[in-house]
């Protein structure tokens, strides 16, 4: 699988912001698509593309407004947005900014944008690389409706595709056609969304060059960043912190997310001064005091986020960490303040 950046995606505090404003519980949602619950409370925690997908489609099917991903970039705030879609926001004109939200895309998320200009249309397309499943619904209508909602933002000017072609079918109701206001192709080949180019050379009311000019070098240092080869160790944390939902990853499962043999997995990580056990044994540790942390979050859901096969094994592995059982500790953190592992 050729990608040049790693399958990692951070979920923008915004998102969260937006699904309790629908009355869904970030916590629910997560645990509607069997992902880890730290998620929400880590900031710096990051999904692969086959969660973020699943979240999607938990929520798809959790959220009864069909509309929820054209609505969400229909209230995005911009400004509190990561760098790369702030850059865009402040570029010269609505070209620029599509072309700076292409380069800078796999920065928030390992999706490839492309742009192409063919006589008097511009088509827009996405591509995710590690995809073994169709983009849900209604993400796809979240990234096409941000793309229109950029260019009417900073153009202030209504702007409206040409077309939009969707491979999902028709909903009830007339809502993709009130938001882009142009005709819909549903049952589509592909998820793309068509513009006029003379709406490309539209300036932005919100240009502001002195900002671009303080972000572009942050981009691009954080662009290289992103390419650049951790060590083994690292890779297999931070999959073991992804696997462990509900779920008993191994050395050979590990091996066949990065591509290589176990032999050279654990040649590598033994080169680095650890063992595959005692990377797990962190992992678990550091998530505990995560979940722990959490007043709702009951100890049986704590066992199974952790990837124990039933509550008495995790009981048994954290008298062995702590010297007491989770419940204790959880009791002695509260009162003390302290929710870190002695």
């Amino acid at each position: 699988m050729a990608c040049s950046t790693p399958d990692r995606i951070k979920v923008p505090r915004q998102f969260w912001t937006w699904l309790q404003k629908y009355d869904l519980v970030p916590a629910a949602a997560l645990r509607h698509a069997h992902l880890p619950l730290v998620a929400y409370e880590d900031e710096t925690y990051l999904l692969t593309t086959a969660q973020f997908f699943a979240l999607w489609r938990s929520i798809g099917e959790m959220c009864p407004d069909p509309a929820f991903g054209l609505n969400f970039a229909a209230q995005v705030d911009f400004a509190a947005l990561p760098l790369a879609n702030l850059a865009s926001y402040h570029a010269r004109d609505y070209r620029d900014a599509l072309t700076r939200q292409a380069r800078f895309h796999q920065l928030c998320a390992p999706a490839d944008m492309r742009i192409q200009e063919r006589r008097d249309e511009c088509v827009i397309l996405k591509k995710w690389p590690y995809a073994i499943e169709e983009e849900p619904r209604l993400l796809v209508d979240a990234g096409l409706a941000l793309l229109v909602e950029l260019g009417r933002r900073g153009a202030q000017f209504s702007i409206r595709p040409k077309r939009i072609d969707l491979t999902q079918q028709r909903e009830r109701g007339s809502a993709h056609e009130e938001y882009f206001n142009c005709p819909i192709n549903f049952r589509a080949s592909r998820n793309a969304i068509v513009f006029d180019r003379q709406d490309l050379d539209r300036p932005f009311v919100t240009y502001n060059a002195e900002l671009l000019e303080m972000v572009q070098s942050a981009l691009e240092k954080k662009t290289r960043g992103c390419r650049a080869e951790t060590s083994a160790s690292e890779q297999v944390k931070w999959l073991l912190r992804q696997m462990l939902a509900g779920g008993r990853p191994d050395i050979t499962d590990v091996a066949r997310e990065l591509g290589l043999s176990v032999r050279t997995l654990q040649r590598r990580i033994v080169e680095e001064g650890t063992t595959f056990r005692d990377l797990l044994l962190g992992i678990r540790q550091e998530l505990v005091r995560k979940y722990l942390a959490q007043p709702g979050v009951q100890i049986n859901e704590v066992a199974f986020q952790l990837g124990y096969e039933d509550t008495n094994s995790f009981y048994r592995a954290f008298r062995n960490w702590e010297g007491t059982t989770p419940s204790q500790r959880r009791t002695d953190w509260k009162e003390t303040g302290v929710s870190s592992l002695s």
